[in-house]
């Protein structure tokens, strides 16, 4: 299950926060899944296909990202799969604008949609895409800097970061997380 973590609404769409959102929007249209369709029973719009010979679920919770966990905690239950199962894609302010990681488990570091999912699903043991959004000016506060849309002189650092990690996940679907890592961390 990828899930990518976001606020609902159009007025929160080119916000840094919903970088992870966008991801797995982006993954599942280059893949040719279906388009999400909202499954109100999981507060998540979602979608699957196959790729890497996987099946592969894709959702995008509808709840802010506060309260990301109740809805990833319902779809892993819809669809009858373990925390281990979970890619989580997300912003993450300690990563510089454009840089893109994969990590498995770990922390919230203060992002509370991570922080809410580790409540819900008892364990920070995923994975997790981890899309560099900078750190703000010390002027700014985080929670304006997350909410706010990237500048147009930040969109080729936004779209060359998707477009690295984009062909690298079948990889991770079909296992060999350590060739994406490799490939990803050393760009």
């Amino acid at each position: 299950l990828f899930v990518g973590l976001g606020n609902p609404g159009a007025a929160y769409a080119r916000t840094r926060h919903n970088l992870g959102a966008e991801c797995v929007r982006r993954m599942a249209e280059s893949w040719g899944f279906p388009s999400f369709k909202l499954k109100s029973n999981v507060h998540a719009q979602c979608t699957s296909g196959v790729c890497a010979q996987q099946n592969v679920q894709c959702a995008i919770p509808t709840t802010y990202m506060n309260l990301s966990g109740q809805a990833v905690s319902a779809v892993l239950r819809f669809y009858k799969l373990s925390p281990e199962r979970l890619i989580v894609a997300h912003d993450d302010l300690d990563l510089p604008l454009g840089t893109c990681r994969l990590k498995l488990g770990g922390g919230h570091g203060g992002h509370n949609g991570l922080r809410n999912l580790i409540e819900h699903l008892k364990t920070p043991h995923w994975w997790r895409i981890r899309l560099g959004i900078g750190r703000p000016h010390p002027d700014k506060s985080v929670s304006d800097y997350v909410l706010s849309t990237w500048l147009p002189h930040e969109t080729p650092a936004v779209e060359h970061m998707l477009d690295q990690i984009l062909p690298l996940l079948p990889q991770c679907i079909s296992g060999a997380w350590s060739i994406a890592m490799q490939q990803l961390h050393t760009h």
